[in-house]
Order: C-alpha cells, then structure tokens, then sequence
C-alpha cells in the first residue's frame, strides 16, 4: 500500500456484556437486574487473518463486534481487551479501526471517486499531502474494484444508480480509504445472491491479503463464502463461546473437532460445514447428547491454544509504544467544516429539483406573506386620522 499502516492484533479475555433488565422481563417475575447477553468471551484476532463470527440469531455474535468495536455505549463491560498487548484506548482505536455496517448509507447524489475522497479528507491525517491522498484513493478502488466505476453517480439503493453489491464494496472502500489497521464487518454479503456474495467476499479477501485484521459476522454462509475464512469464532444463545480457532482446508479441523464430540453424527458428503455445524449445536441436540458444547470447548485443546495466543499477544513487542495521537480527530474543526460544506454544495448543485422546489416554495411563501401584510401601516394610519 501506498501508504503504511501498522498490523495490529486484538485479544480479548473472559469479556462480559450487561445490560439492565428490561422492565418487561422484571414484570414477569425475573429477579436479575440485568441481563446478561456475552458471558466469558475469550479469542483472538491476528494480522492478515480474516475471521468469522458466527452464531444463531440472539447468540450475540453482533453484540460481541459492537463491543469490540466500541460502539456499545450502554451497559456494563467487564474483561481485557488489548490491542498487541495495551489496553485498548477508546479515542486512539477509533482512528486505526474501521466499521463496515450492514447497511450501505452513501450520498446519493455523488460519485464513487467523490465519496472516497470526502472519506479520506476527513479521516487520514493532516500531514499526508493531497496528492498522496489521491494515489491511496486511486489504489484503494483498484483493490476494491471500483476503479472503472469512478464517475458513476452512487444513487439510490434499488432504483437507480450503483447496484446493491457495488454499493456494498463502496462502503468497504470508504473505510479502507482512512488507512485502518483492525476492520470490522456486520454481515457483509447479507442480501446478495451467489454471485455478488462471492464478488464482495473477493473484495474483503483483498483487503486481509494487505496485513490488516478483518472481523465479519456472517448468517448462514454458503460453503464458498465460509471457505473464505481462515478462523472461526462460534457462539451459541447467551453469548458463550462453543467453538474458536481455524477452520483448516475445507472446514477440515473445524470438522474434526465437532466429531470427535460422542453422539454427533458425520458430516454428509458435500453439504456445507457451516449448516451442518449450525445444526448439530442448537439447543435440540444439547438436550440429545446431554452435555453443553461450551463446556466441552473450555476443556479442549483448541480452548488452550487460544489462551495461549492470548497469553503470548497480551505482553507488548520489546521496543514497541503504545498508540497516541496528538487529537482526536485527524482534521481540525475547521478543516471539517470547509470539507462537510463542499461536499453540501455539491449535494445541491447535483439536485435541481430540489432547488427548484424550495425556490417555488420560498416564493409563494414571500408572496403570501407579503400580500397578507400590504400595505397595513398605512391602512392603520388612515384608521387613526378617521
């Protein structure tokens, strides 16, 4: 890359996530006051490492990214999270992190090259000049393969404009233009078909073969997308862990590990390791085999192996520093004001209908109000004299 950015790894250790009971729960007779939703959370996320969070609706695979991330502002946090072995800072991991949400919200009214551009204005610091911006902002839509769509207007999503799997890697590249070391992604080849799914997991591969830590939360993978990964981090409902560690060709360790479990049965030839692993762990077949598969993971060899890669990227490099920046934002208030106010202008240049619009509706609004008070000054002053 054009510019450079410094690998980091996370490790998070016995992470806890509260939240207050809800009043509907404590009306049902619960006496907690809070609800627990991670319990015990442990893992790690490597460099060049592209990692999987999966789990059945409600087992907080969303939650644990949210919390990772930052992004969960309330509730209770308990456990370590470091960043290659310091204590995770709130304020300096914003500016090396990226999030790619599950829904793609763009400006409608510019173009590709426009919205990587304002991102990286925004977002890189201020001591990289403006022509090395536009080199990164050219290599970052080569690797996302956006390149030949540079002049395209983003539009809106379904009418017109980009379409939904474009629109999905832009949203990729406008995070990768701010040059994040640790990227995290919240489904992102939810609502595609096999083909745009396989063009945005492309994409997303690309940007793990560059050193960065890619984190994805993904539903219900097909086969070719789950062999995208390289680790697997599993959960099950109430946030523990039942599963963490690499997947191996094919799904081949992953497989291994669940089969070695007494009474879960093998794998059908062909079918899809990730519905298969999703089937054999739900709450049915726990009531079958009579054990809790999070237990059977926190007394397996891939559970130590974890705590142990958490042991060894929990003490910091010999000569390394921890991360500081002299703000917290990378521009200041004014350099934003002046990019947010040419981005606006652009926006409205790009709109006559909507100019159009308030012009029609500032004039007859002027009109109405002015014939309503014509000439009423001189009216009261004939009133007075009579």
């Amino acid at each position: 890359m054009i510019l450079p950015f410094e690998p980091l790894a996370m490790t998070f250790h016995n992470l806890n996530y509260f939240v207050d009971m809800p009043a509907e729960m404590s009306a049902q007779g619960i006496p907690e006051t809070r609800l627990q939703l991670l319990s015990n959370v442990s893992g790690v996320f490597t460099p060049g490492v592209l990692t999987a969070l999966v789990g059945s609706s409600g087992a907080g695979k969303t939650t644990l990214m949210d919390v990772l991330s930052g992004r969960k502002t309330g509730g209770y946090i308990e456990g370590d999270i470091k960043i290659s072995g310091y204590p995770k800072v709130q304020e300096t991991f914003a500016r090396i992190s990226g999030y790619v949400e599950q829904n793609d919200i763009h400006s409608p009214q510019v173009t590709v090259e426009e919205s990587l551009w304002f991102s990286s204005s925004l977002r890189l610091p201020k001591e990289i000049s403006k022509d090395q911006k536009i080199e990164f902002v050219e290599e970052v839509m080569r690797l996302v393969e956006l390149d030949t769509l540079r002049n395209a207007i983003v539009g809106l999503p379904g009418s017109s404009g980009l379409s939904t799997e474009q629109r999905k890697r832009l949203t990729i590249a406008v995070e990768l233009v701010a040059n994040p070391s640790i990227i995290f992604m919240d489904e992102p080849t939810s609502g595609l078909d096999a083909r745009a799914a396989a063009i945005v997991m492309r994409t997303v591969r690309n940007t793990v073969d560059t050193g960065r830590t890619v984190v994805c939360t993904i539903h219900q993978p097909s086969i070719d997308i789950f062999e995208a990964f390289d680790e697997l981090l599993l959960l099950k409902r109430g946030g523990r862990v039942i599963y963490g560690g690499k997947l191996g060709v094919r799904s081949q360790i992953l497989i291994d590990y669940f089969q070695r479990i007494d009474g879960i049965p093998s794998i059908p030839d062909g079918y899809n390791p990730a519905t298969w692993m999703l089937e054999i762990t739900n709450p049915v077949a726990e009531q079958r085999i009579g054990r809790d598969f999070a237990d059977i993971y926190t007394n397996s060899a891939e559970y130590r192996e974890v705590e142990g890669s958490i042991t060894r990227l929990s003490v910091p490099p010999p000569g390394s520093q921890p991360l500081k920046f002299p703000s917290v934002y990378s521009q200041d208030q004014l350099s934003q004001f002046l990019i947010c106010l040419k981005k606006q202008n652009l926006v409205y240049w790009r709109s006559p209908r909507y100019n159009l619009v308030r012009l029609v509706f500032t004039t007859v609004c002027a009109l109405l109000l002015g014939s309503v008070y014509w000439d009423v000054g001189n009216k009261r002053q004939v009133m007075l004299v009579t």
